[in-house]
């Protein structure tokens, strides 16, 4: 059994209160104990060195397509790792690996491959599992998803996909105006899956049936949908104002602009879920690239179609989190929890991530002064310490 504890500067807690001073224990890949170093040294600890960094609960990517050149529709375990390794270095520990639309059997490949790797493990973030982005969409809104795959829902295409991936389908976004779309939401939640709302035309009525019908919340919200009007409020509306939507939010500064993020935080609070939407260009230099099918163009590092709509990001997790606490002047801790305890409460982790407890995995991260990512840690294994920062003799017996 192996156990280490390590002396912080400051730990934060689930309460999003700072504990000066903190200690964390692990234990087999969880954290057996937080506490002070105080309390620590009274209960007959050895002395400590303290590390001069914070210590935050791991952030989760519950969408993303890739990174580093390599996208999740590659349908390789090399593409997998490749991004899993891009986020940790951003403080990542979980992410949904999340297709686009294609034709059937790529998507089917994509699946089989998330659930090997899956099973093999990767060297960074951990796969949670697949996030199916489409085929199911609206041509008007359908974004960079290609007109001639999208599909109509079918509960029995459905059922081969979760077949195909084999308990590891986490999530499936679709538009809630398509025939048979509350009937597909009720089936997909009987099956523990999540459903997501996007790339719709639907109304605000067609949405809040929706949610009311089970789904879970609206994708990158504001994009692919209908927005915010005084006489018909839309899907943007639907998901702001419904009490049990989660709303994804791509906080770049390109996709949604610092008032209207401020919209969304007011209405959703917790609700709010930044997420990176990130394709393969993320990481990489200007240049032309691939999204799914999709010739897509990068040039100061937005990524574009060639009709001109934006494709996916090259948002970095850590970096919206940075945006969302100077655009609406948010301490860093309540900003760094919409990219940790809520998206673990969207997907049904809390038991596992998202804040730092006793009986959660220690899956944190190590974040510096200057708010720059040294370490991330997943399950108790140290992914990712940034070049060049103290590597203690207490971290060299629990790194990996």
């Amino acid at each position: 059994m192996m156990v280490s504890d390590r002396r912080y500067r400051r730990i934060l807690m689930p309460d999003s209160r700072w504990l000066e001073d903190g200690i964390v224990r692990i234990q087999d890949q969880r954290i057996a104990a937080v506490m002070s170093y105080e309390n620590y040294l009274a209960e007959g600890g050895e002395a400590l060195e303290q590390q001069p960094v914070s210590l935050l609960p791991g952030l989760i990517d519950s969408h993303v397509h890739g990174a580093m050149g390599h996208d999740v529709m590659d349908a390789s375990h090399e593409a997998l790792d490749a991004i899993s390794a891009f986020l940790a270095q951003q403080g990542v520990v979980a992410f949904l690996a999340t297709t686009v639309t294609a034709p059937v059997e790529k998507i089917r490949t994509a699946l089989r491959t998330v659930k090997n790797s899956m099973k093999t493990g990767v060297s960074g973030a951990t796969i949670l599992g697949t996030y199916l982005e489409g085929p199911y969409f609206t041509g008007k809104n359908r974004g960079a998803h290609p007109q001639s795959f999208l599909r109509e829902l079918d509960q029995i295409e459905l059922e081969h996909w979760i077949s195909v991936a084999d308990g590891t389908l986490k999530a499936v976004a679709l538009a809630p105006e398509k025939n048979g779309a509350l009937s597909a939401i009720q089936f997909l939640k009987s099956q523990n899956i999540n459903v997501m709302l996007a790339h719709t035309q639907a109304t605000y009525d067609q949405a809040k049936a929706a949610l009311q019908a089970g789904a879970d919340g609206i994708v990158h919200c504001y994009n692919g949908m209908t927005g915010l009007h005084h006489r018909e409020p839309g899907v943007v509306g639907a998901g702001l104002c419904c009490d049990s939507a989660y709303v994804e939010l791509i906080a770049d500064g390109h996709h949604v602009h610092p008032a209207a993020t401020e919209v969304a935080w007011r209405c959703a609070g917790n609700r709010l879920v930044l997420v990176s939407d990130a394709m393969r260009a993320a990481g990489m230099p200007d240049g032309e690239y691939k999204l799914g099918e999709l010739d897509v163009s990068m040039k100061d590092g937005v990524v574009r179609t060639e009709a001109g709509g934006l494709a996916g990001s090259t948002l970095r997790l850590n970096c919206a989190v940075e945006n969302v606490s100077q655009w609406l002047a948010l301490p860093l801790e309540k900003a760094w929890s919409l990219a940790s305890q809520s998206p673990a409460a969207l997907l049904g982790l809390e038991n596992d991530l998202g804040s730092l407890a006793p009986g959660k995995l220690a899956s944190m991260v190590e974040l510096s002064d200057g708010g720059e990512v040294v370490a991330t840690w997943v399950a108790g294994n140290c992914v990712y310490r940034q070049t060049g920062a103290q590597n203690d003799s207490v971290l060299e017996d629990v790194c990996i």
